[in-house]
């Protein structure tokens, strides 16, 4: 892409994203080196794709926004609802498509030169009957990066549209990992509804049009040119539509899944909402050690006991924090007070001694990061697998740089 349009585009989005708080200053950063990776490849279709993500998906971000922070908590005991980004989240969005991009664009420039010096040869051999050099364009059975990189954002988008809305559903959402479908508490991973899935069919619609009208298709204006390909029709491109399309809606559908088996859902029992991690990190459970045991009173006493033969803390703190012995069916049992908040292993909890967080869904295998970067990884290599089987080429030719 060229500099005189990337440079300021870039500075506009960095504007916006700082104005509007919709990135931490890491992440305005990790968003900058996207936009430079995506801005080196000498198509403006890459760099397109992340303006028209970004611009949508914070879009959507703040739809409704007061109402989806009110459906879930934050896991510092705040409301809830999609703070700024961070770095981790803006690469786990776009590294995938970012390495396709610089990928590619070396491979357009070694193809760029080797077109160059057939013309040259050309010229001299024949002065008068030299080919004329054109662009290389995106042919048909042609590049499966390109494939991988429109399936990324397409994917990404799907899922971005899916959660930010889907939230929003009258009904509850269902569980896609649960045999019965249960329904769970909106804001669970891997809760699905038809309003997330129609949303996300609408992102992944959106990334997919915007790809066909900034894509160099191949015509028959290039037909005749070095670095003209075999013409796409009219019926090609549709299978590419529809295709890409479908694929993006299913990126979304795997997203849920994925964060349905592989990532824990928390429930904060006093509201019965979903607890969301600050930037998509891990939301802990407390798991402290039971204040009933034996090692538990015992360590606590010689705390106690040790304080007061110091000389630290008072008569006073001792009755107060010290641990009580009382009769219980003839047997002595040790007691502590459970609010000292000296006890370095009190418990979050109610005063019935029930947990205030419990787990809703998921293994804690995966947080929302990983979940997500391990999609658009999956989706994109699986639409470039697809291809090549379809076009009938090696997928190693993905890759290949001679």
């Amino acid at each position: 892409m060229k500099a005189i349009y990337a440079v300021p585009a870039t500075l506009l989005l960095i504007y916006r994203a700082h104005s509007r708080n919709s990135l931490t200053p890491a992440g305005i950063f990790a968003a900058a080196l996207t936009a430079v990776a995506h801005a080196i490849h000498p198509w403006n279709l890459p760099f397109v794709l992340l303006v028209v993500f970004f611009l949508a998906g914070t879009r959507v971000t703040h739809v409704k926004e007061k109402v989806k922070s009110s459906l879930t908590v934050h896991s510092k005991g705040t409301s809830g609802g999609e703070g700024p980004r961070t770095h981790i989240q803006v690469l786990a969005n776009s590294l995938t498509a970012s390495i396709l991009c610089l990928l590619h664009a070396y491979q357009l420039h070694l193809r760029q030169q080797a077109l160059t010096a057939v013309t040259v040869a050309s010229s001299r051999s024949s002065p008068t009957g030299s080919a004329e050099l054109g662009t290389v364009c995106f042919s048909w059975g042609g590049d499966l990066l390109v494939i991988g990189i429109i399936a990324n954002y397409a994917c990404v988008a799907a899922d971005t549209f899916s959660s930010e809305l889907g939230i929003l559903s009258k009904g509850e959402p269902r569980l896609i990992t649960s045999p019965t479908l249960r329904k769970v508490p909106r804001g669970t991973n891997g809760g699905v509804s038809l309003l997330g899935l129609g949303a996300g069919l609408l992102g992944s619609v959106i990334i997919v049009t915007t790809a066909v009208l900034f894509l160099p298709f191949c015509n028959e204006s290039t037909a005749g040119r070095l670095g003209g390909g075999d013409v796409w029709t009219t019926e090609q491109r549709r299978t590419l539509i529809l295709f890409l399309t479908v694929w993006g809606f299913l990126g979304s559908v795997l997203d849920s899944f994925l964060g349905g088996m592989f990532q824990r859902s928390v429930k904060d029992i006093r509201t019965g909402k979903i607890v969301e991690g600050e930037g998509g990190v891990r939301v802990l459970v407390s798991a402290g050690p039971n204040p009933n045991s034996v090692e538990h009173f015992t360590s606590k006493n010689a705390h106690v006991k040790a304080a007061l033969l110091s000389g630290e803390g008072s008569d006073s703190d001792a009755v107060e924090h010290a641990d009580a012995t009382v009769a219980v069916d003839g047997e002595t049992e040790t007691r502590t007070n459970k609010y000292d908040p000296r006890d370095k292993h009190r418990r979050s909890s109610f005063g019935d001694e029930r947990p205030s967080r419990v787990v809703e869904s998921g293994w804690d295998l995966l947080d929302n990061n990983d979940v997500n970067f391990l999609m658009a990884f999956i989706m994109s290599s699986g639409a470039m697998a697809v291809a090549a089987w379809y076009w009938g080429v090696p997928f190693g030719s993905a890759f290949a740089t001679s």
